[in-house]
């Protein structure tokens, strides 16, 4: 049961020689590093002044999160940590392994470390382990039995407990860049001995179809290379032969809301290309019109309010026009609203007095309006003041009373405070002249 654990055996195994009946070795797997010297792409957490770096040049390495996307270096980097420290590399899937595995796996490093080895237990998406059973690797990073690394996709401040979370430093790697997988396509044609059958622009191409996974790039390129091509294609000759790789985005995860974080910013900061191409990237990563639609109405109420009435109304009516037509036309009436609003002036002048007026209802708790806006439809109410002096703002001069309509006692508040932007231009003339007359009949009152 140890071996099925121990990738070292593993790893020894499939770089032995091969015979005529065995397969080759993928590219992926031929192109390992070997040390961490030779990681692509994460510099920033492998460099002296980085994290990683850091803790090897002081000789303390402790447990560790590596959060980050597929095909970066997650597992790579958790090995070689091992062969950096001499610590024996231990690597299990927390989607095959269960209790019974892992008290084995716990047993055996316990026994190692008594010989005078330590190990460093690799746990390969490591959110997929539920809160309980992460719970049960505490005891054992506590008393020095494992040095946990962790590898997941996910956002480990969602998927992690908080117990887990203070026991190991969160190391965050990033997707790698062009120039990444340039130099990884450059090793690779260096292990082949010879360069990829592609004219420039298709070879951009291939990078880009690999979505910064460095390991979907090598698999690529085997493709590629594996087709004995008597001339280098172009970009359209490769798009025929290779599908684009699906961009990443999960419709329940943390991408749904970066990316619609991304769309509501763009639109506030009145960007039109941006909104749309944050807008394309969702459509295109399968997420429901219908929830784009919801989201684009709340962005009109939100952050253009009255600066522009009819925003609101383009975005209920590109949601109608798109449940009447579906997709795609209808998808281009929600384009045209994100665009829309991205270019209305903005305003959260609305938003802002609604949480004041919130906060200030609050505060005040059950407090009565003033008697003489109170209805009295009995003669009981009526002797208890209930209407008294109330003035009819049709009957007075400028159809305009100017009384108070707040609690007794309730310092008049100014919630709504429009800006001079839009259609509030005018809304803040209204504001001001309302108010002058309010004083005006205050002091013709004596209040």
């Amino acid at each position: 049961m140890a071996d099925l654990f121990n990738t070292s055996a593993a790893s020894e195994t499939a770089n032995a020689p091969t015979d005529e009946t065995q397969a080759p070795r993928p590219l992926a797997d031929r192109l390992r590093p070997q040390v961490l010297s030779e990681v692509i792409g994460q510099g920033a957490v492998l460099g002296a002044d980085g994290p990683l770096g850091a803790m090897l040049g002081a000789g303390a390495l402790s447990s560790l999160i590596l959060w980050g996307p597929p095909g970066v270096g997650k597992t790579t980097i958790a090995r070689l940590l091992a062969q950096a420290t001499d610590l024996h590399f231990v690597q299990i899937s927390a989607i095959f392994t269960g209790v019974p595995d892992l008290r084995k796996v716990f047993e055996a490093a316990r026994m190692r470390r008594g010989n005078g080895q330590g190990t460093l237990l690799f746990v390969d998406e490591i959110h997929r382990f539920n809160k309980a059973q992460q719970d049960g690797f505490l005891p054992y990073m506590e008393d020095g039995t494992i040095l946990l690394v962790g590898a997941t996709t996910e956002n480990p401040s969602f998927e992690l407990n908080a117990a887990l979370m203070s026991r190991a430093q969160v190391i965050v790697l990033t997707r790698l860049t062009l120039a990444d997988l340039e130099l990884l396509t450059q090793r690779a044609e260096r292990a082949l001995d010879r360069a990829l059958p592609l004219k420039a622009e298709a070879r951009e191409a291939l990078l880009e179809m690999a979505d910064g996974d460095g390991r979907a790039l090598l698999n690529l390129i085997e493709q590629v290379m594996a087709w004995r091509l008597k001339a280098p294609l172009d970009r359209e000759s490769l798009s025929k032969r290779l599908m684009r790789r699906a961009a990443k985005y999960d419709k329940n995860g943390e991408e749904h809301y970066n990316l619609i974080s991304a769309l509501h910013k763009s639109v506030r900061g009145s960007d039109p290309d941006a909104a749309l191409y944050w807008f394309a990237r969702m459509l295109e990563g399968g997420e429901d019109p219908r929830f784009l639609a919801r989201r684009i109405t709340r962005m009109a109420i939100e952050d253009i309010g009255l600066a522009d009435p009819q925003a609101q109304a383009r975005c209920l009516e590109a949601w109608q026009i798109f449940e009447r037509l579906g997709s795609p036309e209808g998808e281009l009436a929600l384009a045209g609203a994100v665009t829309y609003l991205a270019l209305a002036p903005k305003s959260n002048a609305v938003y802002m007095a609604y949480n004041a007026a919130r906060r200030l209802a609050k505060k005040t708790g059950s407090e009565m309006p003033p008697a003489h806006i109170l209805n009295a439809p009995t003669t009981m109410m009526k002797e208890q003041g209930y209407g008294a002096g109330y003035a009819y703002d049709h009957d007075a001069e400028d159809g305009f009373s100017g009384q108070n309509y707040f609690p007794d006692g309730v310092k008049r508040p100014v919630l709504y405070a429009p800006p001079e932007r839009g259609f509030e231009r005018e809304l803040k003339k209204r504001v001001e002249y309302f108010a002058r007359l309010r004083s005006k009949r205050q002091g013709e009152r004596g209040t």
